[in-house]
């Protein structure tokens, strides 16, 4: 049998076909449709293996969905496939509606004929992967976020992603499809986009750039290193009850003049600046962005107690191995922000 994943050439995506390979004989199908943050270059180690196939192409086109459906015979599908950075949802919201909303609407739909026609329909399983900004903001008191927060998404991208947790959610309830959503934390780790915090400072850091830190900086984050998510969700996919929502999250919360700060620590270790300052100096505040959510937790303990799974990672040796990674791939860093990326990253932070 075969997995298909969708969006498996982005950050989280190309790291779950990774780790997947690495432990599981089953074959993957690996359908990307190379947006800007979609990178073959992620999947390098793995594009000769025998197990592996790749498909360009985009979830809403339900023939090609369905005719990889029918040919691999899938088993599962994993769902990454999103638009997903909020600054572009706010600057450009159209993208999101139609890839996280009627993209999913159609995925769900073929993966529904293409189940309805199997012979033996109990292994068969739609593992849709979301976040938890669908749960918009707390406030500094507020306990974490669990499978029963009320949606208060506050960006395009967020409601957009909401909307696609609940059509997720009525497939299950309307036609009894096996589905399994999860809501993770702020991932990071190796292949991220560098348009995201973490490989935005290092990328910025070492090139001599501002630091551009939205608002006071203050806003919080849950932090989870995308190995451990990826073994959560393999974890979901083996154990999960149909119809349920798992959270994942790292449980390490820290602002994210916190994350900056401690990046620059790190690289001050590993990589100094010529001129023996700390790269906090290029540290600068800029206007903060619409609907910006102060604060994000999660409640992993559903997961944790049900599953069994934990994360293996703190925050510290997770993003100790993140930045060594991006030390030593600097040259996955270069050709990622080449082209339409590096354009997008002057027009809107060249201050």
């Amino acid at each position: 049998m075969t997995i298909l994943v969708t969006g498996g050439a982005g950050f989280i995506g190309s790291n779950f076909i990774i780790e997947w390979l690495g432990q599981s004989e089953e074959k993957v199908v690996n359908l990307d449709k190379l947006t800007y943050a979609g990178n073959p270059e992620n999947l390098k180690q793995v594009e000769n293996d025998p197990r592996y196939h790749f498909v360009q192409g985009d979830i809403g086109d339900t023939q090609l969905v369905s005719a990889l459906l029918n040919e691999f015979r899938i088993r599962a599908v994993v769902n990454f496939a999103a638009e997903s950075h909020v600054d572009r949802s706010i600057r450009g919201p159209e993208d999101f509606i139609q890839t996280n909303m009627v993209g999913t609407f159609r995925l769900l739909e073929a993966a529904r004929s293409y189940w309805s026609a199997l012979e033996d329909k109990s292994h068969f399983r739609f593992l849709h992967v979301s976040t938890d900004e669908v749960y918009g903001s707390l406030s500094p008191d507020d306990p974490a976020f669990t499978e029963t927060s009320r949606y208060e998404p506050n960006s395009p991208y967020s409601a957009s992603k909401a909307a696609s947790d609940h059509l997720v959610r009525a497939w299950y309830h309307t036609y009894d499809l096996p589905v399994l959503t999860t809501n993770c934390s702020n991932n990071y780790g190796p292949y991220q986009f560098p348009e995201k915090l973490i490989p935005l400072m290092i990328s910025n850091a070492l090139s001599g750039k501002p630091l551009p830190v939205y608002g006071d900086g203050q806003h919080v984050r849950d932090w989870l290193y995308v190995k451990d998510h990826c073994s959560a969700l393999r974890t979901v996919l083996d154990k999960g009850k149909t119809g349920e929502v798992y959270n994942i999250g790292g449980g390490n919360e820290k602002t994210n003049l916190e994350v900056v700060h401690i990046l620059c620590d790190i690289l001050d270790e590993l990589r100094s600046r010529s001129d023996g300052l700390s790269y906090k100096e290029q540290v600068v505040f800029i206007e903060d962005r619409p609907g910006h959510d102060r604060r994000y937790a999660i409640n992993a303990a559903k997961l944790q107690q049900e599953l069994g799974w934990a994360p293996a990672e703190t925050f510290e040796t997770g993003i100790h191995k993140t930045v060594k990674w991006y030390l030593d791939n600097q040259e996955w860093m270069q050709n990622v922000t080449n082209g339409s990326y590096r354009n997008w990253m002057k027009e809107h932070y060249s201050q």
